[in-house]
């Protein structure tokens, strides 16, 4: 059946959303979240069961969405879901929080990222000068490639994915061979003993496990993306629960390998205050090149992130736009790409307007973890409206263990709300404001929409 302009062709299949899921969890933080689990809880032990924990966590949040998203493949994937459970209001306020917070903040903070990893090569080094109009060149860089990226989202959704399989796939694959060199490398730098190591003085207790639970769901972090393109896989009923439950799972893995192997090599002590662990495990059995490489593997994992994430971002108002709740000009299909053009540039535009302001963002991605554990919470609690609703509907794809493990899932979100909230106050006050502030205009656009 051919296309009409107001739809998205579905061109991806589960590799694609996989590798989706995969690329845009798998940033920097593997790399360097080691020291802050480490610093919070102060035993290899207790590391790596913040690490199962989180894991399981993320998984269960996971198979939730799974089931949601195959019994309702739409564009927007929260914003969709929420809205059909809770009402226009709820989707608007997703929507709004990705769209002014939570999206641009995370594009800008992954830009700036890519920038301050390709600083440490000699030939990049210049990114810290002055360029003009009062800018960095590493602004600069970031502005452009958030550009170049959002020209590939633009010209093919499919492109974007094929060269997200391949950073994908060339991300893997530099893990490996970093937890290789770490385990197997001539003279042999590490030892079995530093698993029973210590830190002592790591925050420990509950309050410990708390903090290094965080930095681990925040590394775990990103798979939901993959639910705004569920209008665009094809098989959806199979493809997303392959995507998401699988996706979580390969992570997990890819993470209990990488921080073995930086454990094999440097004692607690050392990974606690370690800026780089990763970088000085390599540094230490394969030097100056071995510490390049972790360099190169992150840059390659932060490009990765940024296609996934830019690629998902865009769907959540283009969805909205062709409900009739936001802007109808962000519904636009490019007549010859098929895609979200529209609602690509804006995203372009307002995460290249923080990277503008750099210096002053940081605080603003921070406040947008309030909000994304939030709709977390609430997105994942649609699945109990939907089978009270629908107690006779056949579903592709049953989340295991219903309801507990929804439920564990959505308390873990509210604990991890309570926990920021308490951690951070004026952020999470503020995330919150930005949220209620959707309310009105809400209101205001549907009684313009009514005129």
């Amino acid at each position: 059946m051919k296309e009409t302009r107001s739809e998205l062709p579905r061109v991806l299949n589960a590799s694609h959303a996989t590798s989706i899921v995969v690329g845009i969890i798998i940033g920097s933080g593997i790399f360097l979240v080691p020291r802050e689990m480490m610093a919070a809880v102060g035993s290899s032990r207790m590391v790596y069961a913040v690490w199962i924990v989180g894991g399981l966590l993320s998984l269960f949040g996971a198979m939730t969405y799974a089931e949601i998203a195959a019994a309702r493949p739409k564009y927007g994937g929260e914003y969709a879901f929420l809205r059909e459970a809770y009402g226009d209001l709820m989707g608007f306020l997703y929507m709004w929080t990705q769209i002014t917070v939570a999206k641009p903040a995370s594009l800008a903070t992954v830009a700036a990222g890519l920038a301050r990893v390709l600083a440490t090569f000699a030939v990049f080094s210049g990114f810290s000068q002055p360029a003009f109009a009062g800018l960095l060149w590493g602004q600069v860089f970031a502005i452009t490639v958030t550009w170049l990226i959002t020209g590939l989202n633009i010209v093919g959704t499919r492109r974007s994915a094929n060269v997200q399989l391949v950073l994908t796939w060339l991300k893997g694959l530099l893990i490996l061979v970093i937890a290789g060199f770490c385990f197997f490398a001539p003279g042999n730098h590490g030892t079995w003993h530093n698993f029973a190591t210590d830190f002592t003085g790591a925050k420990a207790g509950f309050s410990g496990f708390m903090v290094a639970l965080v930095a681990a769901l925040w590394a775990y972090d990103g798979w939901s993306d993959v639910t705004t393109l569920a209008g665009e896989v094809e098989r959806p009923q199979r493809s997303m629960p392959i995507a998401l439950v699988g996706g979580v799972a390969i992570v997990g893995g890819l993470y209990m390998l990488t921080n073995a192997a930086i454990q094999y090599v440097l004692p607690a002590a050392a990974i606690a205050t370690a800026d780089r662990p990763a970088a000085d495990a390599m540094r230490l059995v394969a030097g100056h090149w071995g510490a390049t490489l972790v360099s190169v593997g992150m840059a390659v994992s932060i490009a990765a992130t940024f296609v996934g994430s830019s690629l998902s971002g865009a769907r959540v108002p283009f969805a909205a736009a062709r409900d009739g709740l936001f802007f109808r000009q962000l519904a636009h299909v490019h007549p010859r790409f098929h895609t979200p053009s529209t609602a690509l540039v804006l995203q372009a535009v307002l995460s290249s307007l923080l990277l503008l302001a750099i210096g002053k963002f940081q605080a603003l991605f921070s406040l947008a973890i309030f909000g994304e554990w939030l709709f977390y919470a609430m997105t994942a609690s649609t699945v109990f409206i939907f089978r009270r609703r629908e107690p006779n509907t056949l579903r592709p794809y049953s989340v295991w263990g219903y309801p507990i493990l929804p439920a564990l899932f959505i308390l873990a979100a509210v604990v991890l709300l309570l926990f920021s909230f308490a951690d951070q106050p004026v952020n999470s006050l503020v995330g919150t404001g930005v949220i209620l502030l959707g309310i009105p205009l809400h209101y205001l656009l549907q009684s313009r929409r009514a005129r």
